[in-house]
């Protein structure tokens, strides 16, 4: 049985930080498309919390459906969020650690108010943003407000790869939304790269 993402973590936080906000990343891993990272600030005083956010979990143990339900459930429940993209020449110019960070800031930046503390996930950390934060290991299987930040995370760049799947609808965005499945490699041996694709990203073409 898959265990739940609790509030353990952030009702510590929550005795001295108003403002805690979780943040997990989206496509890190893809061939083509951004990567996208979204932050969320939960409140600390709804008792009923828990109850309106039940099934939110690490994006990556959901199917789209379901993360296409509890995206707006989460939005309707969180004090604040964002959503920050770093596209794929940002990240063949600076490499993906740099500019999933790049990404990071500008979710933080794009949100109603500031955060206090940073909750991120392990390979997420942000020393270039002066806030207190911690980094949890597997910090979106156990922190409710890091599961909720990676469903919104997954839901804008889904979005976004099947909006992309449109423009270039030889690589079959909309069905692997950007990741390295046979067809896509296929795809770009046999049509090259397309504008959106990570040209730096290494890419095998056998099975």
């Amino acid at each position: 049985m898959i265990s739940s993402p609790d509030l353990f973590h952030e009702k510590k936080l929550w005795l001295t930080h108003r403002n805690v906000a979780g943040l997990d990343e989206a496509g890190r891993g893809a061939l083509a498309g951004p990567v996208c990272v979204g932050v969320v600030i939960l409140p600390e005083d709804n008792p009923l919390l828990l109850r309106a956010l039940s099934g939110v979990r690490d994006s990556k143990q959901l199917s789209p459906r379901r993360r296409e339900q509890l995206a707006p459930r989460i939005k309707q429940a969180a004090r604040a969020w964002g959503i920050g993209f770093s596209l794929a020449d940002e990240i063949d110019e600076l490499g993906i650690v740099p500019a999933t960070r790049l990404a990071a800031s500008r979710a933080v930046e794009s949100m109603q108010f500031f955060p206090d503390f940073l909750l991120t996930d392990f390979r997420l950390e942000l020393p270039e943003l002066d806030i207190s934060q911690a980094a949890l290991v597997r910090g979106d299987q156990c922190s409710l407000t890091i599961a909720a930040a990676s469903i919104l995370a997954k839901t804008a760049r889904d979005e976004l790869m099947i909006e992309l799947d449109s423009h270039f609808p030889k690589y079959g965005f909309a069905r692997h939304k950007g990741y390295g499945s046979l067809a896509h490699r296929k795809a770009i041996v046999e049509f090259g790269f397309s504008p959106v694709h990570r040209k730096t990203f290494q890419i095998k073409i056998s099975g």
